[in-house]
């Protein structure tokens, strides 16, 4: 079985003005890379279909989902907060982007493949089940969790988030849910200044300092992540795939590199293979520099097809 890729057009439609970082190039340097580095043959591509409602609503409020519709512009944008905002073609590629997680869940549950990548924007994981923030409409990490969970009758699953700020949506979707167990590390103090204050037993946020680099993160998965992912014993591991922390990214002010993402990524997938077996969605949240974003994802696809 190999390792499933996803996307659809609509995500590299959706943008929120020339200016802004998160913008639909990112996807055309993933893709450049692959390409680059004959990846493209060892990953089954598939068009990402839109998530139903019914699984959305499994993590946000159907005020809050109305509330997108109608706030969707037929021309230019709607802004939504300061840095996030809505374009005619925003709630189709987040539709198709919350469905990426859900339609690799199933293929994976199948047997259709080993794993996926999700290669989808808008990214989601500062979604709160009702507020959108942070670039974010759609929590797709935490709708794809759900649906394991309640779909297919999972007990267990962890969330790893490797993105440089907190996920703080996710956690709101899960802190204090016992079946699933969210690792995460992310730059402090900074946006959206969340994660540290009292979490729940079932989050294990580790914020650092500007400027840490991969020794102190390797030291931190191996002594906080690993000991709590070998207890829970997850039955799916889903991952939110930030590569802001990458020392060339102009948006935080870490210092990961390519090998540091691939060596998490292999520490995952030995959980995975435990007791998972091998089951893994990745789906993309944050990366801005767009000649580190396409190297990095290039090594956490190396690791994902075990190249």
């Amino acid at each position: 079985m190999e390792t499933m890729y996803l996307t659809h057009p609509s995500c590299k439609l959706h943008e929120m003005g020339s200016w802004h970082p998160e913008c639909p190039q990112r996807l055309d340097a993933i893709t450049d890379q692959l390409l680059a580095n004959g990846l493209m043959p060892f990953l089954t591509e598939q068009d990402a279909p839109p998530a139903t409602r019914e699984a959305i609503l499994r993590v946000h409020g159907a005020k809050y989902l109305d509330s997108l519709y109608a706030q969707s512009p037929q021309e230019g944008y709607a802004q939504i907060d300061p840095d996030t905002l809505m374009s005619p073609h925003t709630m189709e590629a987040a539709l198709h982007a919350a469905g990426s997680g859900i339609a690799a869940v199933d293929a994976i549950m199948q047997g259709q493949a080993a794993n996926a990548f999700c290669a989808v924007r808008p990214p989601g994981h500062h979604a709160r089940p009702n507020q959108a923030m942070g670039f974010c409409f759609l929590n797709n990490i935490a709708i794809a969790a759900r649906h394991a969970l309640e779909v297919h009758g999972l007990s267990r699953v962890a969330i790893i988030d490797f993105d440089v700020h907190h996920g703080n949506g996710t956690e709101d979707a899960f802190a204090g849910d016992e079946r699933v167990l969210m690792c995460s590390f992310f730059q402090h103090p900074f946006y959206p200044n969340s994660g540290t204050t009292d979490p729940a037993v079932n989050m294990v946020n580790v914020p650092v300092p500007a400027y840490t680099g991969g020794d102190v993160v390797r030291a931190l998965v191996n002594d906080v992540w690993l000991p709590r992912l070998h207890a829970h014993a997850p039955e799916f591991i889903f991952i939110s795939a930030g590569f802001d922390a990458h020392r060339e990214d102009d948006m935080a002010q870490m210092g990961l590199v390519e090998a540091d993402y691939r060596w998490m990524t292999e520490q995952v997938m030995e959980i995975a293979d435990r007791y998972a077996q091998g089951r893994i969605v990745s789906t993309l949240e944050g990366g801005y520099d767009l000649s580190a974003l396409g190297r990095s994802v290039v090594a956490h696809l190396r690791a994902l097809t075990k190249l």
